[in-house]
């Protein structure tokens, strides 16, 4: 399966997003009207849009911002015959400087949609349109590789191990800790879950453990694929080196 995938040529990615600030009452008084719009849209009994600001507002790109982008690659040694698996991420309290750092990447090491390509869990759903909106407000060209604007599903060539799973099934989400669960990956989710990054950053000042976390799904979704293609060769925590 997925025999004709080069492995050199993914960027395995992951983002960590939170709402915009950390507390309701922060937002200016047009984004809380449009907050309380939009909380209303969502039909949550007992929630009042104040309440669910915090626990909920972190997965819609008009009212959050990006903390942490991890991106990895494979990489191989010909002469040691060896091959790694390395780790940049971006991360910060500035959203405009992370976004700029990663782009300013993207385009000097790959910028080539035919060479190049994103893998990761649920990124065609989540984290490839949030980036590229986050991008647009930010006012921050487009990397070649998010710019898919006007571009049909089959001309987009990233990789979304959740759609993998589904095998063609739209009828349901499966989570990355799950999936890595039932195929015996270890569980990326030892660190943090998805529910406590907010109350991490906002109220611990937590942001390594969150990039921490990050980096760790980034590790997960790269075994997820090799087991996809049926790679026999393990990913090894050793085979991992985190760029500084």
């Amino acid at each position: 399966m997925l025999h004709q995938i080069h492995l050199p040529s993914l960027l395995f990615v992951d983002i960590e997003t939170v709402p915009q600030y950390g507390a309701f009452h922060e937002l200016s008084p047009a984004m809380q009207e449009l907050w309380t719009a939009k909380h209303s849209n969502l039909h949550i009994a007992d929630e009042t849009a104040e309440d669910g600001y915090l626990k909920r507002a972190g997965v819609y790109a008009e009212f959050a911002k990006v903390v942490c982008i991890s991106i990895g690659f494979f990489h191989y040694d010909k002469a040691a015959d060896k091959r790694s698996f390395r780790i940049k991420s971006f991360y910060g309290d500035d959203e405009r400087q992370i976004l700029f750092d990663f782009v300013d990447l993207m385009n000097k090491r790959f910028n080539d949609s035919d060479a190049y390509s994103f893998c990761g869990h649920n990124i065609r759903e989540f984290d490839v349109p949030f980036l590229c909106r986050r991008l647009l407000i930010h006012a921050i060209p487009f990397p070649e590789l998010l710019d898919i604007s006007g571009k049909r599903p089959w001309e987009t060539p990233h990789i979304d191990t959740m759609q993998l799973w589904k095998f063609g099934d739209y009828k349901s989400f499966t989570s990355l800790k799950l999936l890595a669960e039932v195929l015996g990956i270890p569980t990326p989710k030892d660190v943090i879950d998805g529910k406590d990054v907010c109350r991490v950053y906002w109220q611990e000042k937590g942001l390594p453990t969150i990039v921490e976390y990050c980096q760790k799904d980034v590790i997960t979704v790269a075994r997820l694929l090799l087991r996809f293609k049926g790679d026999t060769a393990l990913l090894n925590d050793s085979d991992v080196i985190v760029a500084i």
